[in-house]
C-alpha cells in the first residue's frame, strides 16, 4: 500500500470506536495493520456491522485469546517488528495482560493508550456519552447522534502516532502516548464552555442568521454570520436579521429552490437531510 506510512506496522487491540477509528486513519495512510480481537469479537461488529467494516478496510483481522500464555507470545513477536501498538482498555487490564511496559521491551515501539480517565480516576468506567456529560455539552434527555468524543479521540491518537514514528525515525526511543477521552471531551466543549455554542449563545440560537428552519417541504440550515453573506441576502430578500423574519421567509419556498439560490448567490444554505430510513 502507498502514502506517508507505507512500511509501517500498526498493531490494535482496540475494539469499539476510538481505536478503530485511528486504524482505520493510519491504514489509510499507507500502514500495514493487524487488529487483534478478542474470541468475542468487536462490539461494534455487533451493533453496527457496517462501520465495523468501514472501520476494518484494508486490516489483516485475527482472533486471539490473549489469556493465553502461547497468544501473548504471538503478540509479543508481532510487537517486535511494529510501529505503533494501539490500546483501549482500563490501565489494571493492560497490567493484567503484561502491557502495560511494552515500549520497555521493544524501544522501537510507539504505544497509543486509549483511556477513559486519568489519574485517581484511571479505573473509572466511561464512553462517550458519560464524558459528555461532564461537560455541559448535552441537551437532557436528548442523546447525541455523533459520538464527538469518539471520534475526536481517534484523531488524537492517529496526531499521537504520527508524533511517535517520526520520534522514533529521529533516533528516539519509543514511547507511551495517552489519550484521555475526559480531555478529549473537555477540549471538544470549549466552545459551549466559552459562550459559542451554548443555548442562547452566538451559534447556539441567539444569532438569528445561524440557525435552521422550515421551508415548505424540509428543513434548510444557514450559516450567514459573515458580514459578507448577509449583506448578500439581506439585499437579495430584503430580510431583516430577526427569527421571525427569516422564519416568515424560508417557508416561503421548497429546499431545492432555496438550494438554487444559495449556488447562485455563493450563500451557505444547505438542505437537513435526514438519516437513510428516517423521516425527514
Amino acid at each position: 500500500m502507498s502514502g506517508p506510512l507505507a512500511g509501517a506496522m500498526i498493531v490494535s487491540l482496540a475494539v469499539n470506536l476510538p481505536g478503530p477509528y485511528a486504524a482505520e486513519r493510519l491504514t489509510a495512510m499507507g500502514a500495514t495493520t493487524i487488529k487483534i480481537e478478542p474470541p468475542a469479537g468487536d462490539p461494534l461488529h455487533h451493533v453496527a456491522p457496517e462501520l465495523y467494516r468501514t472501520l476494518s478496510v484494508g486490516q489483516d483481522i485475527r482472533t486471539v485469546d490473549l489469556k493465553d500464555d502461547d497468544a501473548r507470545q504471538v503478540l509479543e513477536g508481532l510487537l517486535a517488528s511494529s510501529d505503533v501498538f494501539i490500546t483501549a482498555m482500563r490501565p489494571a487490564a493492560l497490567r493484567r495482560l503484561g502491557l502495560d511496559d511494552a515500549v520497555e521491551r521493544h524501544p522501537q515501539l510507539t504505544h497509543i493508550e486509549i483511556v477513559g480517565y486519568d489519574g485517581a480516576d484511571a479505573e473509572r468506567a466511561g464512553h462517550d456519552l458519560t464524558y459528555q456529560a461532564a461537560y455541559d455539552t448535552l441537551e437532557p434527555t436528548m442523546v447525541p447522534r455523533v459520538p464527538v468524543v469518539d471520534v475526536l479521540g481517534g484523531e488524537e491518537a492517529v496526531s499521537a502516532a504520527l508524533v511517535g514514528v517520526l520520534e522514533v525515525s529521529k533516533g528516539r526511543p519509543g514511547r507511551c502516548h495517552r489519550v484521555v477521552l475526559d480531555r478529549v471531551a473537555k477540549r471538544a466543549a470549549a466552545p459551549a464552555l466559552h459562550g459559542l455554542t451554548g443555548p442562547g449563545d452566538p451559534l447556539g440560537g441567539a444569532d438569528p442568521r445561524y440557525g435552521i428552519y422550515d421551508a415548505r417541504n424540509g428543513h434548510v440550515a444557514i450559516a450567514m454570520i459573515e458580514p459578507h453573506f448577509w449583506a448578500t441576502f439581506s439585499t437579495e430578500f430584503g430580510a431583516e436579521a430577526t427569527h421571525g423574519a427569516l422564519a416568515a421567509l424560508f417557508i416561503q419556498r421548497p429546499v431545492e429552490e432555496w438550494l438554487d439560490i444559495a449556488d447562485r448567490f455563493d450563500l451557505p444554505i444547505a438542505k437537513v437531510s435526514a438519516l437513510p430510513g428516517r423521516p425527514t
